[in-house]
């Protein structure tokens, strides 16, 4: 457990990630160009050719004829690495449009974004409620937040106890949320809360030290909620024996957190978090349904380790977004 947490957290796997990366930028775009519609065709004939499908029409809503406002999207062409694009953003998205036509247009809009755009663009995050159909989900820094891990302990050994450990970022509107949380079950006996910042308008003694991902898995709750889109933590938390506690998500990415179902892949509890102390208590008192939730939620995790697949639904998506806003056939 010790050395894969030391290797996670090695700074050398990030240069590695840049070296693939680099290298990825270094290859001519033709060669998979030319690649492109024999490569989408393979899912024809894949077995798993209706679930690939229903996730590419997850992601991309769109409708064909979609509205494009003229100069709102610029081409393909301008999406190089230093034209002001976030290096992770523009890593994870050129994976996929190297593969299409430089003359294409788009839109990408990097960072959380919880809102919906005027125009169909590329995002990382949406929110999950009303017409999100603009939002197109790619997996984006994904480095940072498509992360899971490998839990060695068995849940009926872990600490009885829930733990939330998260930033609060005093100036955004989301993160209230947070410090509400913090407000209610800071020194409790239900929750191990501390936060990783510090700020002049938070108690100081809410600061507490950092600790890495795999020391969260000594508890078997871990709080996720939201901040400035949705929980970072939430994809990890369900690759362990460890169970998700939250409201239920208002915002989704790749991981399309809007198909979660509570007290199923997660335990769910109120937005005003005011009937944890009850929820923690059913389900420790029941740890046979709390099992049963780690394991649906592995079965979730699961659908996204099949590399190949992933990379088709990416290149459908983007052939789908392409073809709505009218520039390639179907």
């Amino acid at each position: 457990m010790n050395r894969l947490n030391r290797i996670l957290h090695n700074k050398r796997i990030k240069l590695f990630w840049f070296a693939a990366n680099f290298m990825r930028y270094a290859v001519p775009k033709r060669f998979l160009q030319r690649k492109l519609a024999k490569t989408l065709a393979e899912v024809e004939s894949r077995p798993d050719r209706d679930y690939i499908f229903e996730r590419v029409d997850y992601y991309c809503k769109l409708l064909e004829g979609c509205h494009t406002p003229e100069g709102e999207l610029a081409p393909l062409a301008e999406h190089k690495l230093g034209k002001g694009v976030r290096t992770a953003y523009f890593f994870d998205s050129y994976e996929y449009t190297r593969w299409f036509d430089d003359t294409l247009r788009w839109k990408m809009i990097p960072g959380d974004v919880t809102h919906i755009p005027d125009v169909p663009a590329i995002i990382k995050s949406r929110p999950i409620a009303g017409d999100n159909a603009n939002s197109v989900v790619l997996n984006l820094d994904k480095f940072r937040h498509f992360v899971f891990l490998r839990d060695d302990i068995p849940f009926r050994e872990k600490m009885d106890k829930a733990i939330f450990r998260g930033a609060i970022n005093c100036h955004h509107h989301n993160h209230h949320r947070r410090k509400q949380f913090m407000e209610m079950y800071f020194g409790s006996e239900v929750c191990d809360a501390g936060i990783s910042n510090r700020h002049r308008t938070l108690p100081p003694e809410w600061t507490v030290p950092h600790i890495s991902m795999y020391d969260h898995l000594r508890y078997r709750y871990i709080i996720t909620i939201e901040g400035n889109d949705v929980a970072t933590n939430l994809k990890w938390v369900m690759s362990t024996n460890s169970i998700a506690v939250m409201p239920r998500p208002t915002y989704e990415t790749w991981f399309m957190e809007g198909r979660l179902i509570p007290d199923h892949h997660y335990i769910e509890i109120k937005p005003d978090y005011s009937d944890l102390p009850e929820r923690l208590a059913y389900f420790s008192a029941n740890p046979d349904k709390a099992e049963a939730i780690i394991r649906n939620a592995h079965e979730y995790v699961a659908q996204f380790a099949d590399k190949r697949r992933e990379k088709l639904i990416s290149l459908l998506v983007l052939h789908k977004y392409f073809h709505c806003t009218g520039q390639l056939d179907a």
